[in-house]
């Protein structure tokens, strides 16, 4: 992070937690593609991680409602009891997990939950197990809190899973926490039952490792893929697990900005502390929202299932039918993560040389106006992420464009 002169001269520094940390890849990408898009060419954007679909009308009936009645004030710092128990029942009917409501904390978004239990438990120098590929927030919001990220690197080979034997390597006397995030950002990777139970064995062996389990694409899963949890498959471990989940991605309401957590009643009250001296409570409209989400008809969320995973299809077929493209089918979320191995060397027709995987993503943003992100973003090379939370006809195009970008190298 560059650091700017004023205009009397004086220089702002940045202080030390962020200044090695800058605006996500996903971001920068998304913004150069936006900005492209203003210049009047045309563009597909691919990158972000946001449904197309529009929140459902109850949710923001339920939010109109509560305007009307005046509930636009602050309410209890994390989270109406209405809020929470309409959390709890969630966890309870889908999950098999009994929480009270002083085991349940509800935030701006799921990040901020992590944000939050993050900033409540590590001390600086603790270490956070991350499997890679993944989300990137993870490892810029260890260090802001002053922990140390520690990437386990995930193999496609594994079904881009965690090797258990990699597990118990990694870990040290100064593990605190390991992320679990199933289905994945940005593989689609998901576990069942069975390859969950050898990593929550390894975590058995070690009673001072807590557990982050985000599932906030648990809704998003294909093929009878059956969802689990950690601390419902292994009860051992409830209590040191804090299992985040939201309602950005199953509901489409990712600008209303609400996740919630479920944990160890200590661990929810520090954290309560945090968000106390940030934002204090989430939008109160917003909770109107989320209760009407998490408990209200639930069939749209199957409808939009089905509409994902029929696009999900289509991108893995057309992907895996361009030479030197290699796509494995995810188990869930919204994401395809293939390989451009094979077409590393090649030379685009004005010359330029793919020498790795933003080379080549940037070759679709000039060559082809399509905008993915590299797998470098992410963590783990030569890969590349399409995002397929847009429509049939876009992605239609988007493929096209890329499969004749493919063909154009040399």
């Amino acid at each position: 992070m560059s650091q700017s002169v004023g205009r009397h001269g004086a220089e702002f520094r940045p202080a030390s937690r962020v200044a090695s940390i800058g605006v996500s890849e996903i971001l920068q990408i998304s913004f150069r593609a936006a900005a492209l898009k203003r210049a009047g060419a045309d563009i597909i954007i691919l990158g972000t991680g946001e449904p197309d679909f529009d929140t459902p009308e109850p949710v923001k009936e339920a939010a109109a409602r509560a305007m009307h009645r005046g509930e636009t004030k602050y309410t209890v710092l994390d989270g109406r009891p209405e809020l929470k128990a309409a959390v709890a029942a969630k966890f309870s009917r889908e999950n098999g997990l009994d929480y009270g409501l002083d085991e349940i904390t509800c935030s701006a978004g799921a990040k901020q939950v992590i944000f939050n239990a993050l900033m409540a438990s590590l001390e600086p120098g603790d270490e956070v197990l991350l499997p890679t590929p993944c989300w990137l927030s993870y490892l810029d919001i260890v260090r802001i809190v002053g922990g140390v990220p520690v990437t386990i690197p995930c193999r496609e080979e594994n079904g881009f899973l965690l090797d258990p034997a990699d597990l118990e390597r990694a870990i040290t006397p100064r593990t605190r926490w390991v992320f679990l995030n199933s289905p994945s950002n940005p593989t689609g990777a998901a576990y069942d039952s069975q390859s969950y139970r050898p990593v929550l064995d390894v975590l058995l062996r070690h009673p001072q490792v807590w557990i982050l389990a985000d599932d906030i694409y648990e809704h998003i899963l294909y093929d009878n893929h059956t969802f689990v949890t950690p601390a419902a498959l292994e009860p051992a471990l409830k209590e040191r697990t804090l299992t985040v989940n939201g309602v950005s991605k199953a509901y489409a309401m990712t600008g209303w900005r609400l996740g919630y957590g479920g944990g160890p009643a200590p661990l929810i009250r520090a954290m309560a502390v945090v968000q106390s001296q940030s934002t204090s409570c989430p939008s109160s409209i917003t909770q109107a929202a989320a209760i009407e989400a998490l408990g209200g008809e639930q069939g749209i969320v199957e409808e939009r299932r089905r509409s994902f995973q029929e696009r999900r299809d289509l991108v893995v077929s057309r992907l895996n039918a361009m030479p030197g493209i290699r796509c494995r089918k995810p188990e869930g979320a919204f994401y395809t993560f293939a390989s451009c191995e094979g077409v590393l060397g090649k030379t685009t027709p004005d010359g330029t040389r793919l020498s790795d995987d933003r080379a080549f993503c940037s070759y679709l943003l000039e060559a082809a106006g399509v905008a993915v992100v590299p797998g470098s973003g992410f963590g783990l090379s030569p890969y590349f992420r399409i995002s397929y939370a847009t429509s049939l006809h876009e992605l239609t195009e988007a493929l096209s464009r890329i499969a004749r970008a493919v063909a154009a190298l040399a």
